[in-house]
C-alpha cells in the first residue's frame, strides 16, 4: 500500500469515525440536556400548582372552586409540550369526596405508598410525579390526617421528543456542511506529504540506484533528500549513516575475486618455476585488472649484507621514474631498523607489457601511493619485502584488502622464487657432492657405465682409482666435523690439479674418493695415482686451536678390461685394492698384480660361498636402529639393517648386498632378514614403526611379494606399522614393475619411505610416480647443517617440499645434540643417527 492511499484512508476512517462520534456524543447530550430541563421544569411546575392550591385552600375553597382550578390547570397547559394534573388521596376523598380524574397506575400508587418524588420516562415523555404531604398548617382542615401523610399528587407530563429530534436536524445539517469542508483539507494533506516524501524517496532511490560498485558509495550524497518530518529524517539520517559505515567496511567484489584468485596462484607448476619473473609479470597483469598499479617490487635477501631488488612493471618506465621508485625503496628501507644496513643492492627490472608510452611517475606519486609490507625474518625464499604502487590507497578499507593482497603475494611470489632456487639447486647437486662440489655418487656409477660402454666400441682401456683418507676419523674426533670438512674440501682442491682435464672426479661418500680415468692403461693410471698421493700429503687445514692438520690417503687401483668388465665387479676390485693398500701401511697405492686379480676374485667367490651358506642355515641377523620422533623426544621405530656373521665378525651390508645381487639371491636374503626382525620385534612387543630395505631388483620377482605377505601375516604385526624403504642410489631398469609391486603393498596397508632422498635426481621420479609416506634426508647433508648455509637450505626445501606432499621427513646421520637441536629448530619429524642409537643386535631404547 502506498503511503497516500493509506494516508487517504486514514483521513476519512477518522472522519468517519470523528463525524459519528461526534453525533452520538451530542445526541446523548442533547437528550440528557433536554430530559434535565423537562425535569425541572415539571419539578417547578409541581411547585407552583402546590403552592397555588395552598394559598387557595388556606381561604377555605369551596368544591367547585378546586374543580374550576383543576380545569385551569388543564386549559392553561392544553396545546404544550407540558400537562399537569392533580389526584386527591384517599383521606383528602374521605373528608370531601371523590372528584373526576384518571385511574392510578403503578407510578401514582407508589408516589402514594412512598411519599416520594417519582419519575419516569416513557417513549418521549417525561412524567414527574410531585407527593403533596400534611404540614401542620394542613391539619385544621384534615383532621384525619397526620404530618406527612400524603394527601394528594401531582403529575406533570412533558413530551421532549420534539426538542431532542429539532436539535439532531440542525446538528446534521451542520455536519453535512463540514464534511465536505474536511475531505477537502485532507486531499490536501495527503497531496503535500505525498510530494514530500516522494522528491525524498526519488532522491534516495536515483542515489541507490547508481550504486554499482563500492566507489560509488562515495559519490553517494543524501543530504538534500530531507522529507521535512522528524521521524522520516531520522530514517534518511540512519541511511546516511549506513552508507558511511559501508565505505568503511564495503571492499569491491573484483578486489575480492583478485584476492581469492591469489591462493589459486598456489597451485605452482614446472612452466612457472621455470621462469618466475614472467609468472610474476602476470600478476602485475592480473592486479591492474582491478586498480590502477604501475609498478609491484620484491625484495630477497641473500646474506646478512646482500640484498636482491626485483622490479616488476606494468608498462615501460622512464629514466627518470626507474630512479624515483628505486629511491624511494632504498629510503623505505632505511627507516626499518632491520635494513638501514643494507651495504649492497643488486637491482632488476622487469617490464610485463613493454613498448607504448612509456610511464611517468612524479615524486609525489611516488611517496604518497607507494604501499610497502616488510616482514622481521627472511620468509620462504629469502623474501623480506614487498610493495605496489596504486592510485586508491587513501581508502582506508582498499588499504585494508590492500594490506592482505600484499601479504599473500609475499608468499606467493616468495614460493615461487624458493622452489626456482631450490629447483635450481636440487638440478645442481642431484650430480653434485654439496661440500666439495665433486660428482656426487649416483653420477660416478652413471659415468662408469658410460665409460665401460664407450671403451669396449673403441676397445680402449681405461683406469679407476679408489681413494680413502687416512685416519680420518681422528680429524672429526679431535678437531670436529668444521674442521673435518674443511679438510674434504682442501683434499679435493688439491687433487684436482693433478688430473687431467677429462678425468671424473667423485665424492663416494665419507672420506672415500673415486676417480675415472678414460683412455688409461695400468701405468698411465698408475703414474696419476701416485700424483694424488702426493697430493694428499700436500693438504692440510688450520684447527681452531691454531694446530696444521695433514692428512695422506691409501689408493686402490683397476683398469677395465684387465680386471673387470662389469661396473661393480671393477669398484670391487679397486676396493679390494684399497684395502691392501690400507693393509700394507696406508699411504700407499696398491698396484694389482697377477696374484691380486686370482686373491680378488677368488676373495669374490669366497663371499659368495659365505653368503648362501649363510642363508641356507639361516645365520642372517637383523640389526636394529632407532628412529626418534623429535619433537616428542621419543622412539618412534626401528630400522632393520643386515647382518651376517661369519668366524665369530659381523659382516656389514655393503660387503654382501651387492654379491648377492650378482648371484640372484637378494630377495631370498631380504625375506630372511625380515622374518627374523618381525619375529624378534614382536617378541619384544615393539609397537613402533618397522623400517625394512627391500632391494629393486627384489621387488620386481612375484614370488618376492608373495613370500613377503606370508611373513608378515606370521608375525601378525599390522601391515601398516611396516615402512618398506627403497633407495634412489639403485638403478631400476623396469620402474613399472617396482611401480606395480609398490601400489600393491600400499594396497595392502604398508607403507613407504625413500631412503638417501637428495643423493640423485630420480628422487623426484620417485615422488611423483610411488605413494611415498616417509622421506629420508641423505646423511651428508644433514651433518653439516650447522656450518653449511646450501646444506641447511637443501634440507630445509627437501622437507618443505615434503609437508606439502603430506609427506614425514626422517633425517639420518645425526651424530651430535647440536645437529638435532638445530632439527628440532627446523620442525623435522624424525631423526636417526648414531647419537641417537646405533645400530644393535638387541633392541635399546636411547638413555
Amino acid at each position: 500500500m502506498k503511503i497516500r492511499t493509506f494516508v487517504l484512508a486514514t483521513s476519512i476512517l477518522v472522519g468517519l469515525l470523528f463525524f459519528g462520534g461526534s453525533y452520538w456524543a451530542v445526541s446523548r447530550s442533547f437528550d440528557s440536556t433536554v430530559r434535565d430541563h423537562a425535569r425541572e421544569g415539571a419539578n417547578t411546575m409541581a411547585r407552583m400548582a402546590f403552592v397555588s392550591m395552598y394559598e387557595l385552600m388556606s381561604t377555605g375553597w369551596r368544591r367547585d372552586q378546586v374543580e374550576k382550578f383543576l380545569q385551569g390547570m388543564r386549559d392553561a397547559t392544553r396545546g404544550s409540550n407540558a400537562t399537569v394534573e392533580i389526584y386527591r388521596g384517599p383521606k383528602v376523598e374521605a373528608l370531601f369526596g371523590a372528584i373526576e380524574q384518571p385511574p392510578l397506575d403503578e407510578l401514582l400508587r407508589q408516589g402514594f405508598s412512598a411519599g416520594k418524588p417519582q419519575e419516569s420516562m416513557q417513549g418521549s415523555f417525561i412524567r414527574f410525579i410531585y407527593p403533596l404531604q400534611a404540614e401542620n398548617r394542613c391539619l385544621r382542615c384534615h383532621d384525619n390526617a397526620a404530618v406527612g401523610d400524603v394527601l394528594g399528587l401531582i403529575e406533570v407530563r412533558q413530551n421532549v421528543g420534539g426538542l431532542v429530534d429539532q436539535a439532531r436536524a440542525e446538528f446534521s445539517w451542520s455536519l453535512a456542511i463540514l464534511m465536505p469542508l474536511g475531505l477537502l483539507l485532507a486531499l490536501l494533506a495527503v497531496w503535500w506529504v505525498n510530494h514530500r516524501l516522494e522528491g525524498a524517496l526519488r532522491h534516495v532511490e536515483e542515489g541507490v540506484a547508481g550504486v554499482n560498485a563500492v566507489s560509488d558509495l562515495r559519490k553517494l550524497e543524501l543530504r538534500g533528500s530531507r522529507p521535512g518530518f522528524a521521524e522520516l529524517t531520522r530514517i534518511v539520517c540512519a541511511v546516511e549513516e549506513l552508507v558511511a559505515k559501508l565505505r568503511a567496511v564495503a571492499v569491491d567484489k573484483d578486489m575480492l575475486k583478485f584476492e581469492i584468485g591469489l591462493l589459486e596462484k598456489f597451485v605452482i607448476t614446472s612452466d612457472i618455476i621455470r621462469d618466475w619473473t614472467e609468472y610474476v609479470n602476470h600478476l602485475v597483469v592480473d592486479i591492474n585488472k582491478v586498480m590502477n598499479a604501475h609498478v609491484l617490487f620484491s625484495i630477497f635477501q641473500i646474506d646478512d649484507e646482500l640484498f636482491d631488488l626485483e622490479i616488476f612493471w606494468y608498462r615501460e618506465p622512464s629514466a627518470a621514474t626507474k630512479q624515483r621508485v628505486e629511491s624511494h625503496i632504498r629510503e623505505v628501507l632505511k627507516q626499518n631498523p632491520r635494513f638501514s644496513v643494507i651495504t649492497s643492492f643488486t637491482i632488476n627490472h622487469h617490464v610485463a607489457k613493454p613498448g607504448g608510452e612509456k610511464v611517468e611517475l612524479a615524486e609525489e606519486e611516488v611517496q604518497l601511493r607507494v604501499k610497502s609490507f616488510f616482514v622481521d625474518t627472511p620468509k620462504i625464499g629469502g623474501i623480506v619485502g614487498i610493495g605496489v604502487q596504486a592510485d586508491e590507497l587513501e581508502d582506508d578499507t582498499r588499504h585494508l584488502v590492500l594490506d592482505s593482497v600484499l601479504s599473500t603475494l609475499l608468499n606467493v611470489v616468495g614460493s615461487v622464487k624458493a622452489i626456482y632456487k631450490y629447483t635450481k639447486d636440487l638440478e645442481y647437486y642431484a650430480t653434485r657432492d654439496p661440500l666439495t662440489d665433486l660428482f656426487n655418487q649416483r653420477v660416478f656409477w652413471e659415468m662408469i657405465g658410460y665409460e665401460i660402454d664407450r671403451s669396449s666400441r673403441h676397445d680402449e682401456h681405461f683406469g679407476l682409482l679408489l681413494i680413502d683418507l687416512d685416519n680420518f676419523k681422528l680429524v672429526n674426533d679431535n678437531y670436529g666435523h668444521a674442521v673435518g670438512d674443511k679438510f674434504l674440501q682442501a683434499f679435493a682442491r688439491e687433487v684436482r690439479q693433478v688430473l687431467r682435464s677429462g678425468d671424473i672426479f667423485a665424492r663416494y661418500g665419507g672420506d672415500e674418493f673415486v676417480v675415472i680415468l678414460p683412455e688409461a692403461d695400468l701405468e698411465q693410471t698408475s703414474v696419476i695415482a701416485q700424483r694424488i698421493l702426493e697430493a694428499s700429503r700436500q693438504s692440510s687445514v688450520t684447527a681452531f686451536n691454531g694446530d696444521v692438520v695433514h692428512g695422506t690417503a691409501s689408493i686402490g687401483l683397476a683398469v677395465y678390461p684387465d680386471h673387470a668388465t662389469e661396473p661393480k665387479d671393477l669398484f670391487l676390485f679397486a676396493d679390494n685394492m684399497m684395502y691392501k693398500a690400507k693393509a700394507e701401511g696406508k699411504e700407499r697405492v696398491a698396484i694389482p698384480t697377477a696374484d691380486d686379480v686370482m686373491e680378488v676374485f677368488r676373495d669374490i667367490s669366497q663371499k659368495s660361498v659365505t653368503i648362501l651358506k649363510a642363508i641356507d642355515e639361516r645365520r642372517l641377523i637383523p640389526f636394529f636402529q632407532p628412529i626418534l620422533d623429535v619433537q616428542a623426544g621419543v622412539v618412534v621405530g626401528y630400522e632393520v639393517l643386515s647382518r651376517i656373521e661369519v668366524d665369530g665378525e659381523i659382516m656389514r651390508a655393503d660387503e654382501f648386498v651387492e654379491i648377492a645381487e650378482k648371484i640372484g639371491v637378494i630377495h631370498r636374503l631380504d625375506c630372511l632378514v625380515i622374518e627374523l626382525a618381525l619375529q624378534k620385534l614382536a617378541a619384544e612387543g615393539h609397537e613402533g614403526y618397522i623400517f625394512l630395505n627391500l632391494s629393486p631388483r627384489a621387488m620386481v620377482l612375484n614370488e618376492f611379494a608373495r613370500s613377503l605377505r606370508q611373513i608378515v601375516a606370521d608375525s601378525g604385526i599390522p601391515p601398516e606399522r611396516i615402512v618398506f624403504e627403497i633407495t634412489e642410489r639403485d638403478t631400476v631398469k623396469n620402474l613399472a614393475l617396482m611401480e606395480r609391486f609398490l601400489n600393491d603393498l600400499k594396497f595392502d596397508g604398508f607403507k613407504l619411505a625413500i631412503d638417501d632422498f637428495g643423493s640423485g635426481f630420480s628422487s623426484f621420479h620417485y615422488l611423483r610416480r610411488f605413494p611415498v609416506d616417509f622421506l629420508k634426508v641423505e646423511g651428508d647433508f644433514v651433518v653439516n647443517i650447522l656450518h653449511s648455509t646450501k646444506d641447511r637450505a637443501f634440507v630445509q626445501s627437501m622437507q618443505s617440499l615434503a609437508h606439502e606432499l603430506g609427506i614425514q621427513v626422517i633425517a639420518e646421520f645425526v651424530e651430535t645434540g647440536e645437529v638435532l637441536d638445530e632439527l628440532k629448530r627446523m620442525g623435522m619429524d624424525m631423526a636417526q643417527g648414531y647419537y641417537i642409537g646405533r645400530p644393535d643386535r638387541e633392541i635399546r631404547k636411547p638413555a
